[in-house]
C-alpha cells in the first residue's frame, strides 16, 4: 500500500476513544496485504509501536488474528507476522438475480465454505426468503460450533427495482410485490442476525476489489454482465456506493448501436438478449445459469451476442472515462471464464478503434472473481461494515 492508499484509509490516531478506527485500519491493512509484522504496520499507519502492539494483542485475543512463525535474520527481536484468522468472522451472502439466486457462507478471508443455488423463471419473495431460511440452516450444519458462534450477519445483493423490466424477462405483473417490500422485516421472521443490503453490481465490484484483480488499480470502472449489465466505480482505492447506493449504474449509459441509433447499454450488452436468441433457436436457456456452466451448445448465438455487446461496452467505457479519469476498465460477468476472456479482448480491440481525443485510454482487463462476484460481495457486506474500512 503506497502513501496515497494510506491517506485514503485515513491515518491512525493514538488518542483514547478512537481504538475502533485503528482496529479497522489494521485489519484492513492485513486483509489487503496479507500477514504483516507490527513494525511494518506501525510504519504504514503512523501509529506508535506500543499502540500497534496493544491492538494486535487485543485482536488476537478476540479471535481475529493468528500469530505466525517468528521471522529471524534481522537485528533485534524476531518479527512476528500477524494474519487474519479465517474463523474470526463469518457471514451469509444471498444474491437475488432475475433468473437465479445464490447463497453462500463465507469467512473473513474470503473463502466460500458452502454454497447452494436456486433457479427460476422469475423471483418471488416467498420463494426467495424461504430459500434463504432453509439454505442458511443447511449451510450452518456444515460449520463447526465455533464457526457458528462467529457468524456476524447476512448480506443481500439485489438489483435496484427488481420489479422493473418485466417484458424482457417474460415476468408477470405479480413481480410488483417486490415494490415496497422491507427486507429487514422478512429476514427478521427467521433470523436475528443483522442484515446488510447492497446493489448487486456494487457487491460484485466490492468482491473484485477485495478478493480479485481490482486491488491492482487505484481508479477503475467495473462492468458486470448478468441478465442485465451493471457496474461499479472505484476511486482512490475505495468502492463508491453513492448517496442512493446506485453509483456505477453503467448499464443506463446511452450508446450508439451499429445503425447509429442511441440506445441504453442495458439493451445491447445484457445476457437476456443472449437468452432470447437461444430460446428462439429452441435451445435450453436454463443452461445459461446452471452450475457448473457449459455454454458449448450456444456458440452461434454467443458469437452474435459478443458482436453486439463488445462495441457497446467499449462505447460505455469511453463515456465513463470522459467523466472520471479511470486507469482501467474491468470486465466480468455471469459467464464461463473463456467467454469473459474473449469479451474483454474484443472490448479492448473495439475501444482502440474509437475516437479518444481528449481522453487517456484506460486498460481493458479481465476481472477474476467471475460468477460468484455478486454473492461474495453480498457476504462481504456484513464483514466490511463491522470490521474493515472502505
Amino acid at each position: 500500500m503506497d502513501g496515497n492508499e494510506i491517506r485514503d484509509l485515513g491515518a491512525g490516531a493514538n488518542q483514547t476513544g478512537v481504538r475502533a478506527h485503528n482496529e479497522r485500519l489494521i485489519l484492513s491493512l492485513i486483509q489487503r496485504h496479507g500477514a504483516m509484522a507490527g513494525s511494518d504496520i506501525a510504519k504504514r499507519t503512523e501509529l506508535s509501536a506500543q499502540t500497534v502492539s496493544n491492538i494486535l494483542r487485543k485482536l488476537e485475543t478476540e479471535g481475529f488474528l493468528l500469530r505466525g512463525e517468528p521471522q529471524r535474520g534481522r537485528v533485534g527481536k524476531p518479527s512476528v507476522p500477524m494474519a487474519l484468522d479465517p474463523d474470526g468472522a463469518l457471514s451469509f451472502g444471498l444474491k437475488i438475480g432475475r433468473r437465479s439466486s445464490d447463497l453462500v457462507v463465507m469467512d473473513i478471508a474470503g473463502e466460500v465454505l458452502g454454497q447452494s443455488q436456486l433457479t427460476y423463471r422469475y423471483p418471488m419473495p416467498d420463494q426467495i426468503f424461504g430459500y434463504l431460511e432453509t439454505g442458511m440452516a443447511a449451510l450452518s450444519e456444515a460449520l463447526t460450533p465455533h464457526q457458528r458462534d462467529r457468524l456476524c450477519g447476512i448480506g443481500i445483493a439485489a438489483p435496484l427495482e427488481i420489479w422493473s423490466w418485466l417484458e424482457p424477462l417474460g415476468a408477470p405483473e405479480d413481480m410488483a410485490v417486490w415494490q415496497g417490500l422491507v427486507f429487514e422485516e422478512e429476514v427478521a421472521r427467521f433470523s436475528s442476525l443483522p442484515l446488510f443490503t447492497v446493489n448487486d453490481a456494487t457487491a460484485a465490484c466490492r468482491a473484485e476489489h477485495v478478493h480479485g484483480r481490482g486491488r491492482q488499480f487505484r481508479d477503475y470502472a467495473y462492468f458486470y454482465i448478468g441478465s442485465f449489465i451493471g457496474g461499479g466505480i472505484v476511486m482512490n482505492s475505495t468502492v463508491i456506493e453513492g448517496a442512493q447506493r446506485n453509483a456505477g449504474a453503467l448499464g443506463s449509459l446511452r450508446v450508439s448501436d451499429p445503425q447509429g441509433n442511441v440506445r441504453s447499454l442495458l439493451d445491447m450488452a445484457s445476457l437476456y438478449l443472449l437468452e432470447a436468441a437461444i430460446e428462439e433457436s429452441g435451445g435450453d436457456t436454463a443452461a445459461l445459469w446452471r452450475q457448473p456452466q457449459d455454454w458449448t451448445g450456444f456458440a452461434g448465438e454467443l458469437a452474435d451476442w459478443i458482436d453486439l455487446a463488445a462495441p457497446a461496452i467499449a462505447r460505455g467505457a469511453r463515456a465513463a472515462c470522459a467523466v472520471i479519469d479511470f486507469e482501467a476498465v474491468l470486465i466480468d460477468g455471469a459467464f464461463p471464464t473463456a467467454v469473459r476472456t474473449v469479451l474483454a479482448e474484443r472490448v479492448a480491440a473495439e475501444l482502440a478503434q474509437l475516437d479518444m481525443r481528449g481522453l487517456v485510454p484506460p486498460r481493458v482487463v479481465e476481472a477474476t472473481v467471475g460468477f460468484n462476484a455478486r454473492v461474495m460481495g453480498a457476504a462481504a457486506a456484513p464483514i466490511h461494515a463491522q470490521f474493515f474500512l472502505n
